[in-house]
């Protein structure tokens, strides 16, 4: 076992990799830039939205009340009708990219704290560096990767959104296990 203590540089480490890596992604490589197409009609539907003063947060259209609505014809009929949509309200404002870089920095360092734990409690001062790799590697493609499936599959978050970053994910993995690889206590 090693402990959290003797792992704080390869968390620490870790961390300024992985914000480095995903902005040269995000800002550089390009591939995310289709993730959002632009509506058609974008003008309209922000006039139509905008007089609603819909507050932050997450919603779907429609949205039956109970399960016994969801079983109505009447829900049905909506469905049918369309839209159907599952979609995000954010605070208007300035686009400040601050805040989210700040949360980013945090959860790649929670991602490095729990490769940390997983790792150290596997693994002795002095492991392979391929045994490192292994744990920590495996540890941060799951917290980076696993979870954002779970928008696909229910809510029809596009798979291309999905694929593209689970192989960010694989990435950030990678890159961390390298990191605990070569930085991991003698």
């Amino acid at each position: 076992m090693t402990t959290l203590g003797l792992l704080w540089l390869p968390i620490l480490v870790s961390a300024v990799v992985v914000f480095i890596a995903s902005s040269f992604i995000h800002m550089v490589a390009g591939w995310h830039k289709s993730d959002y197409p632009k509506l058609a009609n974008e003008d309209q539907v922000r006039a139509a939205l905008k007089p609603l003063a819909i507050p932050p947060g997450d919603y779907c259209i429609p949205r039956p009340a109970s399960r016994e609505d969801m079983r109505s014809t009447a829900f049905a009929e909506k469905m049918k009708d369309g839209p159907v949509m599952v979609f995000t309200v954010r605070p208007g404002g300035s686009m400040g990219m601050g805040r989210n870089l700040s949360l980013w920095f945090v959860y790649c360092l929670v991602m490095g704290l729990l490769a940390a734990y997983i790792s150290g409690a596997a693994l002795p001062p002095g492991s392979p560096y391929l045994r490192v790799f292994r744990f920590a590697g495996a540890t941060a493609f799951i917290g980076y990767a696993a979870a954002l499936w779970q928008l696909s599959i229910w809510y029809w978050r596009s798979w291309s959104i999905t694929i593209k970053a689970t192989l960010d994910g694989l990435i950030y993995g990678l890159l961390t296990a390298g990191v605990f690889g070569w930085l991991w206590p003698k």
